[in-house]
């Protein structure tokens, strides 16, 4: 896992995350396999009995634009909508993908507190920040 998401995390576009932190979290991962070939992942995080967020999307770059990561996306709602979650949240840099799948964009205001001080103060462009908050509800 770590070696898909490192470009990413390196150009700033993904928080880096411990392999003990991903390790702790495996179960909110959903990964998508060619064969036995990982070739994306996301993470559905719950943080209150409403809200979840999707978290460190990424699809190895020779599968994306081919409908990996819009699966992804719809099994972690799948999941979020198991557990009677009624609000999907994400961070992004790539609004428009999320849009396609009926998220709506919301003023980095409205996110949760606690969401900002233990994600995104590990980010490299804290406190500047050009990602987009968007959601779904579901």
């Amino acid at each position: 896992m770590q070696s898909l998401v490192q470009p990413e995390v390196e150009s700033g576009v993904i928080l880096v995350r411990s392999s003990d932190e991903i390790a702790t979290n495996i179960r909110s991962y959903i990964l998508a396999k060619n064969g036995d070939e990982l070739v994306g992942f996301c993470a559905l995080h719950i943080h209150a009995a409403s809200l979840a967020e999707i978290r460190s999307l990424i699809v190895k770059e020779s599968y994306r634009s081919q409908g990996v990561g819009a699966n992804l996306i719809s099994k972690a709602l799948d999941e979020a909508r198991f557990f009677n979650i009624q609000k999907v949240l994400t961070l992004t840099y790539r609004q428009s993908f999320f849009e396609k799948l009926g998220f709506v964009e919301i003023p980095k205001e409205s996110i949760p507190e606690h969401k900002i001080w233990a994600d995104c103060i590990k980010c490299k462009h804290f406190p500047i920040c050009n990602e987009v908050s968007l959601i779904k509800t579901i």
